[in-house]
């Protein structure tokens, strides 16, 4: 029997439990978010709630009832000028990197924001990550800054640079 294809779809309250078990696993075993303390599915749910109320996308990729990753935009800043600019994050289910489901999560909330007008993206990424950086770019991302060790997690120094996409 074929598996259920995979869904791209707005993100939902119930789908909070499951996008924190993907986020957890990051947060515990590697430099890519600098959130140090798990997150529960409660204050996961209002995440996605307060990124929809905001007008912006939270996605989730989907097969059958698995989430398989996530996707979303949120303000750039809070300033009105910023108002058509926005950071991206993406995430994928541990063991599922490279299996073009994060390449699916950004095409579709690319789409997404340029039907909004939005008109500049941002997406930060921890250094080093080569896989973060091929799919910036893989995008048409340009790398724009880099600062030098401003995240401090697992008794080390992390540098992060921001890549940049004008729709």
């Amino acid at each position: 029997m074929d598996s259920p294809r995979l869904v791209i779809r707005a993100a939902t309250a119930t789908d909070a439990v499951q996008v924190a078990d993907i986020y957890n696993h990051f947060i515990l075993t590697s430099v890519i978010t600098f959130e140090e303390e798990p997150v529960a599915s409660r204050e996961m749910a209002r995440r996605i709630v307060d990124i929809q109320s905001n007008g912006l996308p939270w996605l989730v990729a989907a097969r059958g009832e698995q989430i398989l990753g996530f996707a979303y935009a949120n303000k750039w800043k809070t300033r009105a000028a910023y108002r058509f600019s926005t950071e991206v994050t993406v995430y994928v289910r541990e063991g599922l990197s490279r299996s073009g489901i994060g390449s699916q999560l950004y095409a579709e909330l690319f789409s997404a924001l340029k039907s909004a007008g939005v008109h500049a993206v941002i997406g930060g990424v921890a250094l080093p990550n080569e896989a973060s950086v091929r799919l910036h770019e893989k995008f048409g991302f340009r790398k724009v800054a880099h600062f030098s060790e401003v995240g401090f997690k697992f008794n080390r120094w992390i540098d992060v640079a921001y890549w940049q996409l004008n729709l």
